[in-house]
C-alpha cells in the first residue's frame, strides 16, 4: 500500500462513518460473490444533501420555476393506494378505495396544469414518465386513461417518450390495459416477485400463478407495449433454483424485460415484524450472491442482454429509460401525493397528505427542499457507469473539470488504489481503457459505488466545505 494511500482518510458509506482505508477495500480470497463486502440488505444510499431552512423554501421554490429548465428530465407520477399491504414493502401509504380515485385523479391533473403554466414547463424533453406508487393499475379505466392524456397534455414529452404504467396483475385486466395503451402508455412493469404460489402467498401477492402467466400472455399478445416484471430474490422459502425458473418462465411467456432485485428488509415492513417474531425466514444475506448468480445464468441461457445490473432485456421494445435515468442524475418533475423529484441541484417531495394535495398548490405542496452536493455531477456520472455495470472514467474526468477547471488530481489517479484492489478481489476488470463488473461486481454494485462516492469524497477539488 503506497504511504498516499495510507495517509487517506475515512469516509462516509451510506449511514455509517468509516475510519480505515481497508473498509473501502474487498476481502481477497474465497468466492467474491459470497465474501466481498459484509452481507448486504439495504437499498440505495442516500445521496449527500442538506436541508434548505424552511423559510427560504417557498421563495426558491418559485425562483426554480421562474425560468426554462437546462437538464436531461423524466417525469414521475405518484398513485399512493393499494388494495393491500404485501408484507415485504415499505412503501404502502393509503388503502384503496374506487371512490376516491375519480378526485386524486382531478387533483393531480390540477397539478400538472399548474405546473404547465410555470416557464420551468420548457426545456428538455422529458425522456420518460413513470406512473409509480402504490398501485397504478388500481385506477379504473376511465381514470388511468384521462390521467395518461393530462400528461401528453401539460408536459413536455420526447417524440420516443417512454411512459411507463407500474402495478398488479391482480388489477390489471385487458380491458384496463387497452384504455391505458390508447391513452398513450406504452410500457408495463408488473411487481411479479415470484411465479411460486408457495412463496407469493404468504406475502399477500393475491394472483395464482396460472392467473400471472394468463394475464401476462394477453398483455404481450396485444402488442401495444413493453411488458416487464420485477421479481425480487431472497425472498421466504425461496431457493436459487426458483430463482432461474422465474427468470426462465420470464422468457417463455415472451415478456420483453425483468428486473431483479434482492429483498430489502425494511424497517416496520410485516415481513420484518414476522421475522422478528421467528414467522418467516428469509434467505442468509450472505447466501445472497449465489441467487443473484442463478438468476443471471439463467438469463444469459435465454440470451437476455444486461442493460444494468439488476435489469435485462428480452427485446428491443425494451428500453428501460426512467429507471437507468433517475439513478444517474437526471432531473425529475414530480406529481401526486408523496411523489419524490429534483429539479436544478434541489430535491423536494410533495406533501402526502391527501387533503392537504387536494387543496394547495405551488411551494404549499412542497414538504421541504434538499440541496445537492457540489460534487453530484461527478458522483452521477460514476453512478452511470456503476449501474450499466462498465466504470468509464472519462466521462467522470469531464464532469470535473466542467466543476472545477483544472483538476488537482485526475480521477483515473485518485481511484487507481481502490480499483487495483478490486481487480485483485474479483469484482472488475480492465476492458478497453474502462472497467467491467464480473458477475460478483454487478452483484456487489451498490455497496462498491457507495464505496466509491465515499473515496470520491476525499479527493481534494471534492471536499464539500
Amino acid at each position: 500500500m503506497t504511504q498516499a494511500l495510507r495517509k487517506l482518510p475515512g469516509a462516509v458509506i451510506g449511514d455509517h462513518a468509516t475510519p480505515t482505508v481497508e473498509s473501502f477495500f474487498a476481502a481477497i480470497g474465497g468466492d467474491p460473490l459470497t465474501s466481498a463486502f459484509p452481507p448486504k440488505r439495504g437499498a440505495h444510499p442516500a445521496a449527500a444533501m442538506t436541508a434548505v431552512p424552511d423559510a427560504d423554501v417557498p421563495d426558491l421554490w418559485r425562483q426554480i420555476h421562474s425560468r426554462p429548465r437546462e437538464a436531461r428530465a423524466v417525469g414521475y407520477v405518484h398513485i399512493p393506494f393499494c388494495e393491500n399491504h404485501c408484507l415485504f414493502c415499505g412503501f404502502y401509504q393509503n388503502a384503496w378505495r374506487p371512490t376516491e380515485g375519480p378526485a386524486y385523479v382531478d387533483a393531480v391533473i390540477a397539478q400538472m396544469a399548474a405546473f404547465a403554466e410555470t416557464p420551468a414547463r420548457d426545456g428538455p424533453p422529458l425522456q420518460a414518465v413513470y406512473l409509480g406508487g402504490g398501485t397504478p393499475t388500481a385506477l379504473a379505466a376511465r381514470d388511468l386513461a384521462r390521467l395518461v392524456e393530462a400528461i401528453r397534455r401539460h408536459l413536455p414529452l420526447a417524440p420516443d417518450c417512454e411512459i411507463t404504467l407500474e402495478g398488479r396483475a391482480h388489477s390489471f385486466g385487458l380491458d384496463k390495459a387497452r384504455a391505458a395503451f390508447g391513452a398513450g402508455v406504452n410500457r408495463v412493469s408488473l411487481g411479479v416477485q415470484s411465479f411460486s404460489e408457495a412463496i407469493r402467498r404468504p406475502l399477500g401477492r393475491k394472483a395464482t400463478r396460472a392467473e400471472l402467466i394468463a394475464t401476462l400472455e394477453g398483455l404481450v399478445a396485444l402488442d401495444s407495449a413493453a411488458i416487464v416484471v420485477d421479481l425480487i430474490y431472497g425472498l421466504p422459502r425461496q431457493t436459487p433454483a426458483d430463482v432461474a425458473a422465474d427468470v426462465a418462465l420470464c422468457a417463455q411467456i415472451g415478456l420483453h424485460g425483468l428486473d431483479l432485485y434482492s429483498l430489502n428488509l425494511i424497517p416496520g415492513t410485516p415481513l420484518l415484524t414476522a421475522m422478528e417474531k421467528g414467522k418467516m425466514t428469509p434467505a442468509g444475506p450472505s447466501d445472497l450472491g449465489r441467487f443473484f448468480a442463478a438468476g443471471e445464468e439463467a438469463a444469459e441461457a435465454e440470451g437476455w442482454t444486461p442493460i444494468s445490473t439488476s435489469h435485462w432485456q428480452g427485446g428491443l421494445r425494451e428500453r428501460n429509460v426512467y429507471n437507468l435515468a433517475v439513478k444517474t442524475g437526471a432531473e425529475c418533475l414530480a406529481f401526486g401525493a408523496g411523489g419524490g423529484g429534483s429539479l436544478r441541484g434541489l430535491s423536494y417531495r410533495n406533501t402526502p397528505v391527501l387533503t392537504e394535495f387536494a387543496t394547495v398548490r405551488g411551494a404549499g405542496l412542497v414538504r421541504g427542499l434538499m440541496r445537492h452536493a457540489r460534487s453530484a455531477p461527478v458522483v452521477n456520472a460514476v453512478k452511470a457507469g456503476m449501474e450499466r455495470g462498465r466504470l468509464d472514467l472519462r466521462p467522470v474526468e469531464v464532469a470535473l473539470r466542467r466543476l472545477c477547471g483544472g483538476p488537482s488530481r485526475t480521477i483515473e489517479a485518485h481511484l487507481a488504489p481502490l480499483l487495483a484492489q478490486w481487480a485483485e478481489a474479483g469484482l472488475l476488470r480492465p476492458e478497453h481503457g474502462a472497467w467491467r463488473l464480473t458477475r460478483a461486481g454487478r452483484f456487489w454494485q451498490v455497496p462498491m459505488t457507495a464505496r466509491l462516492t465515499g473515496w470520491l469524497g476525499q479527493h481534494p477539488d471534492l471536499k464539500e466545505t
